[in-house]
């Protein structure tokens, strides 16, 4: 592409970027921050087992269910706008959950918190798409966005930990309120509004469609990755997939549409949500059996674990630009192959982690999130690059959709993969002597399995505590097996794909996207 110092952007805009990073890190490390705060909620609130379910899920259900219709809305009344109300809502419904006095209301209160999340997630990184018009300044934003965004996740855990050690349960939620008080002051002082000029009407049949696509797929894929394979939940997916046809045949049919058709006149935007699930797969697949080994296996305490998840984000803090600086001197379809690989590699550490193994697991979690991020950040580059700049709402919320299918299918796949194989050994290796109900209980899960040996006397529950941190490391090496081949697949497509895509002549030779302000 053809840059001039006019497009490129100054102090003010890495300054606003800057701002727009607190509201990516806090919806981020709202995904984890509830890790700690449970057993304090339980004690205070005293939900029931649905109840307490709902208040972890029913955030991420209402992020993934409104990121589309956001999304587009945004391109409608404006990404600014939208990111302010959003901050808002944000704002309020953390309040809300601190002094939360039921269940109920917590619920609620979450439910409120995942949409303002919705608004705020593709605000954030189609304002970054606007703002950003210089190729290399985009890719360097897009790829600290990215590792801000994976980082968050680890950090909302541990920070939850340091709060609930000096202050009650509901100062969790409280850490948000001041960034959004900030972000309302700053966003309409240092960030230009951009939306598309000529949006149409807003189509809301669209949106329960498109919510009755996304929320039962990635329920029922997070129920089979949580309980195991299930006819009702088969059947919930089946259910989303069928209405999921009908709003593609809805956008395909109306001028209007929520998700319009010019956003896949590029082959390289629809190739980048593909591939950004991919990599969402495999970051969300690996997450599932490290933070369970670093408990289960190695029997750390909650906030340890946490503490050790950190330790992975030091390297893939740097992985991200890295990956931009080395996409500006060769073809980017080559560097996200490489991104692929090099995840690949990460997984095969995990393939040979033993069941006392920490710094082999650190490693393979380390290498892992580099090759993600990696992609994740070109990828994303690519996507929103290749869109019309007026519907760069739509695009990132599609791409952040696509990771909400990607990391839901993977928790979902891997997981099944791991729970077969340990159910398969346990049955096949369980010590004698073990109680029958005991015993169902061992060959469920190796959480289960940890409560049951804590009851049984001496050795009998150290025999059986040992077979079942064996199987589930064997779960976790064959599983690692499975995801390292689909991510060697994955860089031969990407290579394929995306050949030549974004290199040094292609660029040159390819116009500018001006957003509208």
């Amino acid at each position: 592409m053809t840059n001039s110092t006019a497009l490129r952007a100054g102090r003010r805009e890495w300054t606003a970027f800057v701002v727009l990073l607190l509201p990516l890190l806090l919806v981020s490390m709202d995904v984890s921050v509830l890790y700690f705060a449970i057993p304090a909620i339980s004690r205070e609130l005293d939900p029931s087992s649905t109840q307490q379910l709902w208040i972890f899920d029913v955030y991420a259900f209402a992020l993934a269910g409104l990121l589309i219709t956001m999304g587009s809305l945004g391109d409608r009344i404006g990404r600014r706008r939208l990111l302010l109300i959003g901050a808002a809502a944000f704002g309020v419904a953390s309040v809300g959950a601190a002094y939360a006095q039921s269940a109920e209301m917590l619920i609620a209160a979450r439910a409120l918190l995942g949409i303002g999340g919705a608004t705020l997630m593709p605000s954030t990184m189609a304002l970054v798409r606007s703002m950003f018009r210089d190729d290399k300044q985009r890719g360097q934003a897009i790829g600290i966005w990215s590792a801000a965004m994976a980082g968050g996740i680890a950090l909302g855990s541990v920070m939850s930990g340091v709060m609930l050690d000096h202050f009650w349960w509901g100062s969790v939620f409280l850490v948000n309120v001041p960034a959004m008080l900030l972000l309302l002051v700053l966003v309409p002082v240092l960030v230009p509004e951009f939306k598309d000029p000529a949006p149409g009407r807003f189509d809301l049949l669209s949106v329960p469609l498109s919510m009755g696509a996304v929320l039962p797929v990635v329920y029922g894929l997070k129920e089979i990755a949580a309980e195991g394979f299930s006819l009702a939940m088969a059947l919930c997916i089946a259910a989303g997939l069928a209405v999921g046809a009908l709003f593609v045949r809805r956008q395909r049919a109306r001028t209007d549409a929520m998700i319009s058709r010019d956003l896949f006149r590029d082959r390289v935007f629809g190739s980048g949500i593909a591939l950004n699930s991919i990599a969402a797969f495999a970051m969300m697949g690996s997450a599932y059996f490290t933070t369970q080994y670093l408990q289960s296996v190695l029997g750390m305490g909650t906030m340890e674990a946490a503490l050790w998840s950190l330790a992975p984000s030091l390297a893939v803090g740097a992985a991200a630009p890295t990956a931009t600086a080395l996409a500006q001197k060769i073809d980017r379809g080559s560097v996200i192959a490489a991104g692929f690989l090099i995840a690949a590699a990460g997984f095969a550490l995990l393939a040979l982690t033993g069941t006392d193994s920490l710094w082999m697991l650190l490693a393979g979690a380390a290498v892992i999130g580099c090759g993600i991020v990696t992609v994740m950040a070109l990828v994303s580059d690519l996507a929103l690059t290749a869109a019309p700049a007026d519907k760069a709402g739509s695009a990132a919320s599609l791409l952040e959709t696509g990771q909400e299918f990607g990391g839901a299918l993977g928790m979902a796949v891997l997981g099944s993969i791991g729970t077969a194989v340990y159910r398969g050994d346990v049955a096949d290796s369980a010590p004698r002597g073990v109680p029958a109900d005991a015993l169902e209980t061992v060959r469920e899960t190796l959480g289960g399995a940890t409560a049951v040996a804590g009851q049984l006397p001496g050795r009998l529950g150290d025999s059986v505590l040992g077979v079942a941190r064996e199987a589930f490391t064997h779960g976790m090496q064959l599983a690692a097996v499975g995801a390292g081949v689909l991510l060697v697949a994955a860089a031969v497509l990407a290579a394929a794909l995306l050949r030549r895509t974004g290199s040094p002549e292609a660029e040159k030779a390819t116009p500018e996207l001006v957003g509208a302000r």
